[in-house]
This record gives C-alpha cells, structure tokens and sequence, in this order.
C-alpha cells in the first residue's frame, strides 16, 4: 500500500480549474496523477473533468492530454495505444507511454460503453478510469446509469408519479470482468492510498484494465461541499460501494465492512434522497438496504469469504 512518503511532491494537476467547491472527481484526479510511472497520455471525453481543466488558453494537465467526444474515448486511446507499439515496433521511438482514459459516468456507463467493450475486447493495453459523480453533472444533473435507485436528478424528478429514479445503478465492474480482462477494481477519494495503489497496480499489467472510483458531486448530490471525503467514506461504511478488486477472475476484498452503517447515513446528508424520507416512500430506503445486503454477501462469496 502506497504511504506519504512515497507520494511525488510534483502536482499534475494544477490549481487553476474551474472546478465546484468540494468536488469529488478533481480530488480523484489530483491522487491519480499522483500515481503516474513515467511518460503518459491521458484521454478525457467531455465532462465536468475536461471542463474545468480546459478553459482557452489555459490548463490544469501537467501531462500531455486529449479531449475527445463523449462517445469515444476508449477508442481515441486504442488508436494512440496501438501508434506506440507500431512506433516502438518500427524503430521510430523507443518510449511507450502509458495511456490513461479519464472519464465519467455518462461518458462511460452510457455513451461510451460500447467503444469500452471494443477495446477490451481487443485487448488494448491502457487504463480506463470512470470518475463516477452518478448523473450528467456537466449538462444538468440528468440521470446516467450509474444513478442510483431513489435519487433525483433534472431527468428523475422526485413527485407524485416517481420518487426519484426508479432503476437500479448499473454494474460497470461486472461489466469490465465479463470480458476477461486481468485487472478490474473500484476506489474512491476516502481512502487516497486504496485508490493511488490500485491505479499504479493497474498501470503494471499487461492489457486492458478498469477502474471505478466514486467521486461525490456536492452540487449533484446537493450535500454540503465540506463534506465530500466524509460522503465517500459513508458510501464504502454502509457498503453502499464496496472497495475491491479483480485479478485475472479472482475476486479481492480491499476493505472489510465487519460493522456496517445503516444506508440511512450515506442517504440522510444528500438532498437528493431528502424525499425517500417521507412517510410514503421509506420503503424505497428498505429496498436499498436490501439491495445493499444482497450485494455485498455476493460479494464475499465471490472473494472466499464469510459474512
């Protein structure tokens, strides 16, 4: 597990973005580049990421960096992947830099999720991070796969006709996996050393690997913007989102939940989910801790483990 001490003191994401208060996705930023093993070219499709690092003339990349459209970032990266191994192979260079994709929910769980599955399945060997805010921040607060059950967005009003967003989130690990890839894992800013370990882990292996890191949006998810890290770690301590990982179809437990919190105390502080607490829909809360409940002891069967 990486320490302090063997953090780079060089920060590669500079200070001048645009970012909200508290925003979750640029503090994952900040601690993936702070993983970085050499040369690297990182790949962003449109999102709050790219918006706030890149307005004319300015930039907050202290690595080369690339916007690309929401729908094809996994491919932009497969075409610079395999221009460096063409280039390496022909004697016109002898670096071959790590590629990094670094994009959100909406850019992978929906729009991009079939250039994703492309170039897994082509075996590609980069890096694919899905900063997840949960909703299309950038553009509204629309609901994404990746929102959960019972959140409001723009899209998912919270009324008379529907409590927020009816479905279930997404399972974008599960996804990665099927394919066969050898690294898989999810992370979040709360636990810094868990994520900037896994990223530096992933950059190690050979072929395709995939990221999910959750990184809570306070203007998303309407919560104070002090409270951020607090929020994150509220999400692995309810086992909202479970810290682990997946080597060559072997399933890995990072942190062991012995004494859950109820989801109450991951929901109670987001006004998102200020309407699940209303007499009439308490219910939904129940059904997300059976959810919760459900997916967790999957989990640990997959990882060999007990409840």
């Amino acid at each position: 597990m990486v320490t302090l001490k063997q953090l780079p003191v060089e920060e590669l994401w500079g200070p001048g973005h645009n970012a909200c208060a508290g925003c979750g996705s640029s503090i994952a930023v900040k601690m993936i580049l702070k993983a970085l093993r050499g040369p690297t070219v990182v790949v962003s499709p449109t999102g709050c990421v790219e918006v706030v690092s890149s307005s004319y003339p300015q930039t907050a990349w202290g690595v080369p960096w690339v916007h690309v459209l929401f729908e094809n970032a996994a491919a932009v990266a497969s075409g610079i992947e395999a221009a460096y191994k063409y280039m390496v192979k022909k004697g016109i260079t002898n670096e071959k830099p790590d590629v990094i994709v670094i994009a959100g929910d909406g850019g992978t769980f929906d729009i991009g999720l079939q250039a994703l599955s492309g170039a897994l399945e082509r075996w590609h060997d980069f890096l694919y991070i899905c900063y997840d805010n949960e909703a299309y921040m950038n553009t509204g607060i629309q609901r994404s796969s990746a929102t959960p059950k019972g959140a409001w967005t723009t899209t998912s009003p919270a009324g008379k006709v529907i409590p927020g967003k009816p479905e279930w989130k997404k399972d974008l690990i599960g996804i990665a996996v099927a394919h066969g890839i050898p690294y898989a894992a999810t992370a979040t800013i709360a636990y810094w050393n868990d994520l900037i370990t896994k990223v530096r882990k992933a950059l190690e292996v050979e072929g395709p690997t995939v990221l999910h890191v959750l990184a809570p949006c306070p203007l998303g998810w309407r919560f104070d913007p002090s409270k951020t890290v607090e929020i994150s770690r509220l999400a692995v301590q309810t086992r909202y989102f479970p810290l682990y990982e997946v080597e060559n179809g072997v399933y890995k437990l990072s942190v062991k939940v012995s004494r859950p919190k109820p989801v109450e105390e991951f929901l109670r502080p987001q006004r998102r989910f200020r309407h699940l607490f209303t007499p009439e829909n308490r219910h939904i809360i129940e059904e997300i801790q059976k959810n919760i409940d459900e997916g967790w002891e999957r989990l640990l069967k997959r990882c060999g483990l007990k409840s």
